[in-house]
């Protein structure tokens, strides 16, 4: 019997403040505490962050063969390596 860990919950402060810069691969995880405002198909994609917008990014992801740009929270942003 598997057991599923929890995924809600207080969301960390680490993420909440990333700071990530134009060029940077991000992958989108999203936090299920923090309301999210784009496709929850995006969860698992991988991006480019092209701009900062206030405290959001501006994600460019490949949607079906097209580029689509997306503002995200850092909050759902892990950077990839």
């Amino acid at each position: 019997k598997m057991i599923k860990k929890k995924t809600k919950g207080k969301e960390k402060m680490s993420k909440m403040f990333q700071e990530l810069s134009a060029g940077d691969k991000v992958a989108v995880q999203i936090e299920p505490s923090v309301a999210f405002s784009f496709p929850a198909r995006m969860q698992g994609r991988t991006g480019t962050v092209l701009t900062s917008k206030g405290k959001a990014y501006i994600i460019e992801i490949y949607d079906y063969n097209e580029r689509k740009q997306y503002i995200i929270n850092p909050v759902h942003l892990k950077k990839l390596k």
